[in-house]
């Protein structure tokens, strides 16, 4: 993915949480947002974000297809 690439997450149940990593040598969590069941977030590789998280039930839709990301409790 280039910096232009978005993903798009739509939660398919409460409490879907969507972190951001940071790029470079030591990976870390930069940022974090809470999805309930239908809520769409929009989200960039930046210079800054390297990698995304999602956990929880959700959809993830990028250029290259879509995927449905697991509920493991």
């Amino acid at each position: 993915m280039n910096s232009n690439d978005y993903v798009v997450i739509k939660a398919a149940e409460d409490g879907v949480n969507v972190i951001g990593l940071t790029r470079g040598t030591d990976t870390r969590f930069h940022h974090s947002e809470k999805l309930d069941k239908g809520e769409v977030m929009i989200a960039q590789f930046t210079d800054h974000t390297s990698a995304i998280k999602v956990r929880g039930k959700a959809t993830i839709m990028t250029s290259y297809g879509e995927i449905e990301s697991d509920n493991k409790k």
